[in-house]
Order: structure tokens, then sequence, then C-alpha cells
């Protein structure tokens, strides 16, 4: 079997749903042999590593641990779904604070350990904050760390294709910016069906607004059918995006990014933007949409914001003025 590159991919959270479906998913698209599967919990950890070797991936050389310092060691690329899972009734808010802690000792074991990593994708939520913070305590660049917020457009596309009787990757343009969370802008002007403009599709604003409601409240629809959250879609996403890193194919949906930009307005966050995701890391453009669209990415860029300073407030991160004391690509 061919692989993409032979350098170490670390999957944090490896004994979970989403790091298991990631772990598959990085062998069957032939990423690396070198993956290690880091979690926690012995038993899940070791399950998981004993069935992908079950899987007998043509020379694949696998290893687990509990032990931070032998997973992060040596590591090129990591991905981290490492968190507290969402449950229902939650939203993805309610987990900042346990999850945003986490999201620093990540982000030290990377500084410690594999300073010279060459990106990283974090997928726990809230992604926006947990990306941020893991950011400020690695040292790492901005453009070698992303977050996950792909999947809200690919449910927006999917909510559109079926709105029009139409293959899904006939829909594009469909995406969404600003925070993966309930506050996500999402952006209807650049959408096409089969190549025709949305505008010209005779969707009527009531319909538009029922199809963006459940595109915020995707992952919670989810949790209603199948009792448990999203791991299938975000593991294959966040692959194709260290994919990406790794020289692979391009990943050009929403990625989320540090954004710290006075002509644009936004300074200090993580955020969705428009990416492009390839061996040199993460690189943004500036969003455009209606009035009405722009409006809501600044409503969901404040929410950011507040979302940010929370976690100042509760000593997990430092205060903006001081970032560069821990980071000072920042």
């Amino acid at each position: 079997m061919n692989y993409l590159t032979n350098e170490k991919l670390v999957i944090v959270g490896a004994g979970g749903m989403i790091g298991s479906n990631m772990v598959q998913t990085a062998l069957t698209l032939g990423l690396t042999p070198n993956i290690c599967l880091y979690d926690i919990y012995e038993p899940g950890v070791h399950g998981v590593f004993d069935e992908m070797e079950q899987c007998a991936f043509p020379g694949a050389n696998l290893s687990y641990t509990v032990d931070p310092a032998e997973a992060f060691t040596g590591a090129k690329y990591i991905i981290s779904s490492g968190g507290a899972p969402r449950k229902e009734g939650m939203t993805r808010e309610d987990l900042l604070k346990g999850n945003c802690k986490i999201a620093a000792d990540f982000g030290e074991n990377i500084k410690k350990y594999c300073p010279d990593v060459k990106h990283v994708v974090v997928i726990f939520n809230p992604a926006d904050v947990t990306a941020l913070t893991a950011l400020i305590h690695s040292g790492l660049k901005p453009n070698q760390l992303t977050s996950l917020a792909a999947l809200d457009s690919t449910r927006l596309q999917q909510a559109l294709a079926h709105e029009f009787g139409v293959q899904q990757d006939k829909v594009t343009g469909a995406h969404t910016y600003g925070g993966h969370g309930e506050q996500m802008a999402v952006f209807a002007s650049k959408v096409k069906i089969d190549g025709k403009p949305l505008s010209e599709m005779g969707l009527s604003a009531e319909r538009w607004e029922e199809i963006k409601h459940h595109t915020v409240q995707g992952g919670s629809n989810i949790i209603k059918l199948r009792g448990r959250s999203s791991f299938q879609s975000p593991a294959y996403n966040a692959v194709k995006m260290i994919e990406a890193a790794m020289g692979g194919e391009k990943f050009t949906l929403p990625a989320g990014c540090y954004v710290n930009d006075e002509k644009l307005g936004f300074k200090n966050v993580m955020m969705a933007m428009p990416t492009t995701i390839d061996a040199t890391g993460v690189h943004y453009t500036e969003p455009t949409g209606t009035p009405e669209e722009m409006a809501s990415l600044q409503a969901s860029y404040e929410h950011l914001c507040k979302m940010r300073d929370e976690i100042i407030s509760l000593n997990i991160i430092p205060a903006v003025a001081d970032w560069k004391k821990d980071n000072t690509n920042l």
C-alpha cells in the first residue's frame, strides 16, 4: 500500500467514536502507516488498537498509549477529538469550561514534546475556543493549527440537495462562516444548485429560514436520531483536513483559523473563514456576502469574542495583551 507520508500522525481521543473512525479513515485513505492512538482511557484505546490491527491494513505501523510524552514525541501531525462529548440538551458552549482546560493541557503537550509539529486539527467543541486555547498554549504559528468548521457547510449542502432533489455535490458555495455553533453565519448568496444561483430557484424566505435553522441545529438533530453526537462526519472531515496539510488533495471547505485582521475588523479569534489548507498550512480570504450576511457574520464574531473573554476570566488563557508571553507567533 502506498502512503502519502511516513511521518507520525497522532490521534488524540482515539478510544472514542470520533477518534476510532479517524484512525480507520486515515488508514483507508492511505495517509501514513505510522499512527499513534492516544487516550487517557486504556481499555478503550487498547480495544481500538486491536480492531485496527485486525483490519490488517498493509504496512500499518500502529501504536497506542495513555502517556502523553510517548504519544506526542516525534509527532508531525495531530488531530484531537480528546474532549468531553456533547450530550442531548447541551449546546456546544455548555462544554466551554471543561474542554478549554483540556485544550490548554493539549497545547502545553505540543509545546513540550513536539514543537516542530507541522499541522494540528482540533475538533472537540466548542471548537473555536478550544482551538484558540490550544494555539495560545502550543506556541505554534497560526497557519499550523485549524479547527473543524466544514461540517456546518456540508449540512447546509445536504439540506439544499434534498430540497431541490439533486446530487449533493451539485450544490456549490453552500458555506457557513464565523462560529462553529448556534451563532454561525449561514451564507446563501454564493450558492448554486447544479450551476443555477439559489436566488433563481424560487425558494421562499420562510423555507430558507427553516433550512438555516436545520443547519444550525444539525448536531442536535443527529443526537435526537442516533442517541449520540456525530462521529462519522466530523472524523472524515478532520482527516481530509490533515490529508491536505500532508500535501494531499487541498481542503477548500471552510475551516476555523486564527484571524487578527485590522482590515476585516476581526481580531484575536478562531473563526470559520473561506480557507484553503495545503502543505504550507491554512490560508484564508475575505468573506463576501450581502449586507444581511455580513451583519450575521459580525454578530457571530462578537459572540466568539464573548466566549474568548469568558475563558480569559476563568484564567484558562491570559489576557489578549499577554498572549505573546505564551506564544511569540501571535
